[in-house]
């Protein structure tokens, strides 16, 4: 998928604020040998990239992303995928899930199997199934005549279409067969998700109970909390076992919302997804999503008809950059969030989610006053911006 200058033996990058999980480094050193980190901290050396004034991340990691740069993986094109994928990369999205949308069963298995061969490759790292297992009440931008009981039978036959590839599926437990496709896809080491649901507390526990773990983009298309009727979310927010998404755009949560999620479930529970469609990258004007139309404009995205919010325009960079201008969180902060996090859910940590010795060589450079992407490297290749870095000259 990516494009680049590879590196093999070096340059290290030195003079850089590295963003560790132990903490914040400055002006340390980072080695790179072929596609790994080789080591952190030590001597610059003549011929090292100096990145003094930038702050090394991690490579951000997407659980929830629908399409980018014009294009939807619910296209069940390759090259529109490989499009879409190339766009978030270009933003810092080194790992990422393809997610689908609403549509007929036998559609979205198709498309499914496409994906399935880009994350064969290594282009992406796995399969989101959101719908057509969701609340008619809370479909927000699915076609309500597409949507359907999760029967397990169903949500099988999408599993088995992603060919090993399924990561998560989301649906709306109170549905008949909700409770059972938790189980069985627990069962099959997918995650189970809570979305999209007109679900109360007490059958939100009986999810998580059955194995759910993941709530799909907290907050939006479920009921709110009220005093008497706490709702899916506070069910959600308060049990360790949860890791909940969150779209920090601006549009989907107030930011005193997402502080809120961050103060009860903290950074360590938090995952910080786009749910970006088409747009993301892209102009105002009219998009795809699945059969729906979406018009954006001022960047926010919506369905032509009936105006409901239609995911987002979003790049993980914008993310990372909002979180802890407008949020207030640390670098650490929005890092796990971002990075470690959904690493650890989708079972990459091993490679993925953090500066370590060992790991891929998965970064995202920063400004580090102004928080503005300065460039991507993925895998030891430069994918955009490399060629801005002066090299370090002998003394």
């Amino acid at each position: 998928m990516s494009r680049g200058t590879a590196l093999s033996r070096g340059p290290a990058l030195s003079g850089a604020r590295l963003v560790l999980p132990g903490g914040v480094v400055d002006g340390d050193r980072l080695a790179i040998e072929g596609t790994r980190i080789a080591g952190l901290g030590g001597a610059t050396e003549p011929g090292d990239l100096d990145l003094t004034g930038y702050t090394v991340l991690p490579g951000f990691v997407d659980l929830h992303v629908h399409g980018g740069g014009g294009a939807s993986y619910a296209s069940g094109i390759a090259e529109e995928a490989l499009h879409a994928a190339r766009t978030h990369l270009e933003h810092g999205t080194t790992t990422t899930v393809a997610s689908t949308v609403t549509g007929e069963i036998d559609d979205i298995a198709r498309q499914a199997h496409v994906l399935s061969e880009l994350a064969e490759d290594g282009t992406l790292a796995g399969i989101h199934f959101e719908g057509p297992f969701i609340s008619p009440g809370r479909c927000g931008a699915h076609r309500p005549d597409l949507l359907r009981d999760p029967d397990p039978a169903l949500v099988r036959k999408l599993v088995d279409a992603a060919r090993g590839h399924a990561t998560m599926v989301t649906l709306a437990p109170e549905l008949p067969g909700g409770l059972d496709s938790v189980r069985m896809l627990t069962d099959l080491g997918v995650i189970a998700a809570v979305g999209h649901t007109d679900s109360d507390y007490t059958k939100t526990l009986e999810a998580i109970e059955a194995g759910a773990t993941v709530a799909t983009h907290l907050f939006n298309a479920m009921p709110g909390i009220a005093h008497r009727a706490p709702g899916p979310i506070v069910a959600l927010l308060e049990d360790e076992r949860i890791t909940v998404e969150l779209i920090n755009d601006g549009v989907h949560l107030h930011p005193s919302v997402l502080d809120l999620a961050y103060r009860t479930a903290g950074a360590s529970r938090v995952a910080l997804i786009t749910d970006a469609m088409g747009a993301a990258g892209m102009g105002d004007g009219l998009y795809p999503l699945g059969p729906l139309q979406v018009e954006v404009r001022n960047g926010v995205a919506r369905l032509v008809e009936g105006g409901a919010i239609a995911g987002s325009t979003l790049t993980l960079d914008v993310a990372f950059k909002r979180s802890v201008t407008v949020n207030g969180l640390t670098p650490n902060q929005a890092v796990e969030s971002l990075c470690a996090v959904p690493a650890r859910l989708l079972g990459l940590a091993d490679t993925v989610g953090s500066l370590e010795t060992g790991k891929n060589a998965d970064l995202v450079v920063v400004d580090s006053v102004t928080y503005d992407l300065a460039a991507v490297m993925r895998r030891g290749e430069w994918i955009t911006g490399g060629d801005r870095f002066a090299t370090v000259k002998p003394a």
